[in-house]
């Protein structure tokens, strides 16, 4: 799979909780994780489960951070 974003990370998923609509996708990249809201279908789609490999992509036109 080829995506435009840069900014991309290979991990593993860690943790899917799922909802009604959306579903919270835990993803372990070396000491960080990254959480990705997604929809269900979507994780059903790519049959997305625990220790699966991934690649986390992020594209933002903004990254804010607050003290």
């Amino acid at each position: 799979m080829k995506l435009s974003a840069r900014n991309q990370f290979q991990g593993t998923v860690t943790r899917i909780t799922e909802g009604q609509a959306m579903a919270e996708v835990i993803v372990k990249v070396g000491s960080l994780e990254f959480v990705a809201a997604i929809t269900d279908g979507s994780v059903k789609q790519m049959g997305l489960k625990v220790n699966d490999g991934v690649t986390v992509a992020v594209k933002a036109t903004e990254v804010m951070i607050g003290k």
